[in-house]
């Protein structure tokens, strides 16, 4: 049986109401929010006009009543930061094709309804995490807000889906990668565009190596390339901030696709900085001249080998460090015998070859920084690096583009 609700209207349940609501039904209006209704002008009475006495005040016009601060007054404005905004919904964007899948997420291509620019979402792999958000994820962020360069990919946003397993990273969209670029062209890259490219990874490197940004993951898969010959380095989520302090264990070495792993690293060291991505960028110099892998091993001894057979064996003069190596003692080193860069690389000039060298030299401390390397003769001499609007430009099969090959078939009798 219901109760009459009476001329009153209908009767609701007590709430449990906070400090903040009970102030506000005290004068009517929300606490630390600046009064909004127009002040109502009182006339003085015959008596205050005549006496010249200020007029007098109803209760409900006190000082205290008539304005709040919007914020607290032991804290002062907030003026040289940004407001925190939400982030955006993933289905601000219009999804349009996968590009690739990797170890840390999946690519999409899509566009921006609002814009209509075209981007890559990189979704970020969760859907097995238990430990919160992935540390690679932050890194990898971390990293490219840390990075802004022309050669380094931007990211714009972070945006999120239904639910809390659905985060996307939104990044510029490049037409090609140069892995795949390599294996689509029918012959290398001519010596002066290797220059361009070059230059550009080692502005790239140089400026993330300056703000304390090891990469951990160079190579040509990782380098994206536009139809205007810029190139971007891509893929932190292997990066690192390196000189902070490291656990117990020091610097993993499961860092560096195997091919353009550093020997340092395959023979257990625990401690590494910049020169690990030098010796990377040294493969990608050497993978632009020969148009494949320079070092295509099947695992790590065999690497290893291949590194020796290039080089030559390492010796107390060339690797001081070497022996104290947790694995150098489980190898057996070869007969000393001469570098073979010269019969690897027949057609690069003296100066080209002295580069390569610096890169791949085996003793971490003497190998080329990006710094100097961006000051080697090589890229003064001729031919000088082509212009990037002279590159040709190519179908991208990132944006579903096909290349079309056109067979002409001449009969002759």
């Amino acid at each position: 049986m219901s109760a009459d609700p009476g001329p009153s209207g209908p009767s609701t349940p007590s709430k449990k109401r906070s400090k903040w609501e009970e102030d506000e039904e005290e004068d009517g209006r929300p606490l630390y929010v600046p009064q909004s209704k127009r002040r109502v002008k009182v006339k003085p009475s015959a008596v205050e006009e005549r006496s010249g006495a200020p007029p007098s005040r109803t209760p409900s016009q006190t000082p205290s009543t008539i304005y709040r601060p919007a914020h607290s007054i032991y804290v002062p404005p907030r003026t040289a930061h940004p407001p925190i905004c939400p982030s955006r919904s993933v289905y601000s964007y219009e999804r349009l094709n996968q590009i690739e899948e990797g170890s840390y997420g999946v690519v999409f291509r899509a566009r921006d309804k609002q814009t209509g620019d075209i981007v890559a979402l990189k979704k970020l792999k969760l859907d097995e995490e238990k430990n919160g958000f992935p540390i690679t994820a932050l890194r990898e962020v971390y990293a490219l807000m840390s990075c802004r360069h022309e050669n380094v990919v931007g990211v714009r946003e972070v945006v999120v889906g239904d639910t809390l397993t659905q985060v996307f990273v939104v990044m510029d969209f490049i037409e090609h990668d140069l892995k795949s670029l390599l294996n689509m062209m029918p012959a290398p890259f001519l010596q002066s565009e290797i220059k361009t490219l070059m230059l550009q990874l080692l502005s790239a490197v140089n400026h993330c190596h300056q703000n304390w940004i090891l990469h951990r993951d160079l190579k040509t898969s990782n380098l994206l390339m536009n139809n205007r010959g810029t190139i971007k380095v891509a893929d932190f989520g292997l990066a690192r901030r390196y000189g902070d302090p490291v656990g117990v264990g020091g610097l993993t070495q499961l860092v560096v696709t195997l091919w353009y792993r550093a020997p340092e690293i395959l023979l257990g060291a625990t401690t590494y900085s910049t020169a690990i991505d030098m010796w990377s960028v040294g493969c990608i110099f050497a993978e632009l001249i020969l148009k494949e892998p320079l070092f295509q091993a099947h695992g790590e001894l065999e690497l290893i080998s291949m590194i020796f057979k290039l080089l030559g064996p390492p010796t107390k003069n060339s690797w001081p460090e070497y022996s104290t190596l947790p694995l150098a003692a489980t190898l057996t080193l070869p007969s000393p015998q001469p570098h073979q860069f010269r019969s690897k690389f027949p057609y690069l000039t003296a100066a080209g070859l002295d580069l390569l060298m610096s890169l791949m030299t085996y003793d971490p401390e003497r190998r080329i920084s990006a710094e100097e390397a961006l000051e080697h003769p090589y890229f003064t001499e001729s031919p000088l690096p082509k212009h990037r609007d002279l590159f040709g430009s190519f179908p991208s099969a990132a944006a579903g583009e096909k290349c079309v090959i056109v067979l002409v078939v001449i009969f002759s009798h």
